[in-house]
């Protein structure tokens, strides 16, 4: 599949389930914990330096973002978890926010998640893996900072994020570093194998 990844722009923020995008365009929904690297991810992927804003204001956490990929697919941005100095109301709304966006069969082709290869996935990790789940879409999950790692703790680290989120073999899990491009191109391999996923289930 020829995509231009470099033909990307920003739609719009959702800030409610109304403001959702329907239009039957296949969506890959990122999400990730508040300092785990997710703008990079998506930086990298596009090869632009900033789109994804890195380190944004915490109060764009409460909002979905939308991305256009060459008229092919959103590249959903979902709003980073687990930042502490968000209000318990803001918190609250990010929560229905979301539970809105999983909730609807019709919006998510394929769930990205991403933690840090460093370390132990949180609890937050594990309701969002299993907010995936749920919602019934395929999921993968990128190890991010892989060159933090030393080669020794490379294996061990991905076998206990695997233990740890509850992941059957046949999960995908990709080791990936934002800073050096590591994953990236298995990463869009599965993006692209997705956007074919919906012809070849009706066939």
């Amino acid at each position: 599949m020829a995509v231009n990844l470099q033909n990307a722009e920003f739609i719009l923020s959702a800030a409610s389930p109304k403001d959702f995008l329907r239009d039957r365009m296949p969506q890959i929904a990122f999400a990730g914990r508040s300092n785990v690297g997710k703008s990079s991810v998506i930086n990298r992927i596009l090869n632009r330096k900033n789109f994804a804003r890195v380190g944004a204001a915490p109060g764009k956490t409460t909002h979905i973002n939308y991305f256009k990929i060459d008229n092919t697919f959103y590249l959903v941005d979902l709003p980073g978890y687990g930042y502490a100095k968000v209000s318990k109301a803001e918190r609250d709304r990010w929560g229905r926010l979301m539970e809105g966006y999983f909730a609807d069969p019709e919006l998510m082709t394929l769930g990205v998640m991403i933690v840090d290869s460093r370390h132990k996935p949180t609890a937050d990790d594990c309701t969002m893996a299993q907010w995936y789940r749920d919602a019934g879409c395929p999921f993968l999950v990128v190890a991010n900072k892989l060159d933090k790692l030393k080669k020794k703790e490379i294996e061990p680290n991905l076998q206990r994020i695997r233990e740890t989120l509850d992941m059957g073999e046949e999960d995908l899990l990709i080791p990936f570093s934002a800073e050096k491009g590591i994953g990236k191109q298995e990463l869009l391999n599965a993006i692209f194998a997705s956007l074919k996923q919906p012809e070849t289930e009706e066939a």
